[in-house]
């Protein structure tokens, strides 16, 4: 009974807190979709702001049980590695999950963080940030400066997340039927595609030997001979 109401206040506040934002959101209201005391509330979580960070907690956990990050035998090529983690995250952000208001919830938490975006940062973003960053570390050399590294890893994050923040606009912009063909695979193929492109070319501009100079500047006795001039 105890777990039951815990989890119908869990599931009534995170619809609620997804629909109307944190401030908007009531306990009154809470407690009144979960069909609750409202004194229960308290009991289980404290005050509202506890009950929003458990809320948020509880959608980025059913998100990562979900979809887990991938595991490799050893020896796999980083390259289907990238696929692999590219597939995970769209599978993640870019299929629509019951209850909806998980991810709906995640990214208000995104766009408007509160004091729950420390942990959620920590419990979901930081492992699936190191694994990317593990995959880029065999994809590039060493004598790449880290900056570059992490602006590789935010631009490979930025597409696959465009999908998820942007997809009012691009459904709009494109048409529902042009939309809906833009299946994971599709969206995966394309990305994987378009980054290893792009990793491609910074090794190639690494590896490439310093280039030389064509500007033969004349010597001032050059010029002096030239003028008729010893």
């Amino acid at each position: 009974m105890v777990d039951d109401t815990r989890t119908k206040l869990l599931d009534a506040a995170g619809a609620i807190f997804a629909e109307e934002g944190y401030r908007a959101a009531t306990v009154r209201e809470i407690s009144s979709r979960a069909g609750v005391n409202l004194a229960l509330v308290n009991y289980h979580f404290g005050d509202k702001e506890q009950l929003y960070s458990a809320a948020v907690s509880h959608a980025a956990s059913c998100c990562r049980d979900r979809v887990p990050l991938p595991v490799w035998t050893v020896g796999t090529s980083p390259r289907v590695k990238l696929r692999d983690f590219i597939h995970m995250f769209l599978q993640r952000v870019a299929v629509d999950h019951e209850p909806a208001w998980h991810g709906q919830l995640i990214m208000r938490e995104m766009v408007m963080p509160t004091r729950a975006c420390e942990e959620f940062v920590k419990s979901i973003v930081q492992p699936t940030s190191e694994l990317l960053r593990e995959i880029l570390d065999e994809l590039l050399p060493t004598s790449i400066p880290e900056r570059n590294h992490q602006l590789i890893a935010m631009s490979i994050v930025g597409q696959i997340l465009h999908y998820w923040s942007a997809r009012p606009v691009i459904e709009r912009l494109l048409g529902a039927d042009e939309f809906r063909a833009l299946d994971v695979d599709t969206l995966c193929d394309h990305i994987t595609s378009f980054s290893l492109a792009a990793i491609d070319q910074f090794v190639a501009a690494d590896q490439a030997p310093p280039a030389v100079s064509t500007d033969r500047r004349r010597s001032p006795r050059r010029e002096m001979t030239r003028g008729g001039k010893s």
